[in-house]
């Protein structure tokens, strides 16, 4: 199995209900075909450097996940296929990647860690 990272843009005029239903799509894919996914992260609405399709705002998400190379034509293809879908990128991870990916999900646990130990304190 290889180590792969994708990064998809869902359209703005999206509800969150369909935001919601639009990644688990993508998870679903990536999962019944074998794949496993390492990590999911939200990165919310942000803005586009440019315009694509007249917006200028997207959905971000990013997934990393663990998968044999024929799961990558299948993942593109529905993201082709999908309409809510305005860009997409996917990546094989090498070993310098893989490094640092785990030393990013480290470094976001141990935030989210502090964070809850904080909030405790107050109350």
């Amino acid at each position: 199995m290889n180590n792969y990272e994708t990064v998809f843009i869902a359209t703005p005029v999206l509800s969150d209900v369909q935001v919601k239903e639009l990644v688990s799509k993508f998870q679903g894919v990536i999962t019944e075909n074998g794949g496993q996914i390492v990590n999911f992260e939200d990165w919310g609405l942000r803005k586009l450097e440019y315009a694509i399709e007249k917006k200028t705002t997207g959905f971000y998400f990013f997934i990393e996940f663990q998968a044999e190379g024929s799961l990558i034509n299948t993942l593109e293809t529905q993201y082709r296929r999908d309409e809510r879908v305005i860009r997409f990128l996917t990546f094989k991870q090498d070993k310098y990647a893989m490094e640092y990916a785990a030393k990013r999900r480290a470094k976001l646990s141990g935030k989210q860690v502090e964070v809850k130990q904080e909030n405790t304190e107050e109350e």
